[in-house]
Formats: C-alpha cells, structure tokens, sequence
C-alpha cells in the first residue's frame, strides 16, 4: 500500500505500508532554487486531461505578465490545437502531446498541477508541491484518497474536477506561491524510498513460507 491511511482496511498486523515503486530518477532530483519565473508543469498523463487542458487555456490572459512558464503536456489529441493557440498568448512555456523524460520536467518545475493517480508517488519522490486535480471516475474514488492524504499531509492543494477551472488555478496557485518550499518538503516526507525492493522482499518471504509449506 501507498499511505498509512490505507492501513485500515487490512486486518491488523497483515499490512505494510511500502509505498509504489518509482524510477530511481524521481528520488534524485535536487531541490529547485525558486527564481522570479515560477515554472508550473502540467499533466493530466499520456492522453492528457480536458479538464486541465480547458483550465490552461482560460488561465492564460490571468497571469500577470513575465511571472509564470508553463510546461503543458495535453496529450497527443489536442496539442495542435492547444499549442497554436498558446503561441498567441504571450504566455512563456511550451505545449507538447508527451514529456519522453517526466524526471527532467520535474526538476524544471516549481509547482506540479496533475491528475492524482499513480503520479503522486512520483511528486512525493521529487518532492514537489502540488495542486491535484482527482479524476471523478476513478475507481473507488482513489484518486481522491491520494490528493486528500497529499493536502492533509500539507503537501498539496485539492481542486474537484467540477470546480478546476482557470480562475481558480490561478487563485490557487497565488495562495501556495510562498509556501512552495514547505510543501515540497511535506511531499517528500510522503516518499517511500526502496518500495519496489521492499515489495519483493515481502514477495520473496510468502514464496519461502509457502515451499516450506509444501505448496
């Protein structure tokens, strides 16, 4: 499992909380120096979000002018489209449909804006701040389980789907603007260095029990 809340479900002393496993590039990206430019990464995945992608576009005549760069992954469906609108915006930044190297972009980033599945223990391992975004269809509602740890933990700011708009990225984001470290400190206490090795070793141990058993 991923966070302590989750320890709850499993019958007591039969759960482990190993976190989910990550490149080892995430755990290895310095903290970043804030400069006058504060650079937002954008991404609501491989096929990106329209719900993120609409709220971008609004955003943009809202910042004030030279104190944002944005990095805007839309997924391959809508970049075109996006991105020549973008280069009409005045805005800094680039839209693209992929990020072929995610680690890279987080360390370009001083503020994450993202969906919150498995993305998060990618932030936590950065430790980066964040404003989530969970995916309302997500299976039992776990993508707002992740953001609602991650904003509990102090590591984070949630917006709801239905309320993710562009006005409101930019409130959000003048609210978080000086607390930036902060988070990204919570975020990485939020890490579980070692998960994939952790979760073998776990493996390993139920493989030896059950050959001892004769199975």
């Amino acid at each position: 499992m991923s966070f302590e809340e989750t320890r709850k479900w499993f019958p007591e002393g039969r759960a482990e909380v190993t976190g989910r496993p990550v490149r080892d590039e995430f755990g290895s990206i310095a903290p970043k120096a804030r400069g006058n430019v504060l650079t937002i990464l954008i991404t609501g995945g491989s096929q990106g979000s329209r719900t993120l992608n609409r709220a971008l576009e609004q955003s943009w005549p809202l910042w004030k002018k030279g104190t944002v760069r944005l990095i805007h992954q839309t997924g391959p469906a809508a970049q075109q489209e996006i991105a020549a609108k973008f280069r009409a915006s005045g805005v800094e930044g680039c839209v693209v449909a992929f990020l072929d190297d995610m680690p890279a972009a987080f360390a370009q980033a001083d503020l994450i804006v993202s969906r919150s599945g498995g993305t998060v223990s990618e932030i936590a391992a950065a430790g980066k701040p964040s404003i989530l975004v969970p995916l309302p269809t997500a299976a039992d509602q776990h993508q707002l389980r992740n953001a609602e740890a991650f904003e509990k933990a102090g590591a984070a700011r949630l917006i709801p789907d239905a309320e993710m708009n562009g006005r409101r990225l930019v409130e959000e984001v003048e609210r978080c603007s000086g607390e930036l470290e902060k988070m990204g400190a919570a975020a990485r206490s939020l890490a579980r260095p070692g998960a994939a090795r952790r979760a073998a070793e776990i493996l390993e141990s139920f493989a030896g029990h059950a050959g001892g058993a004769g199975h």
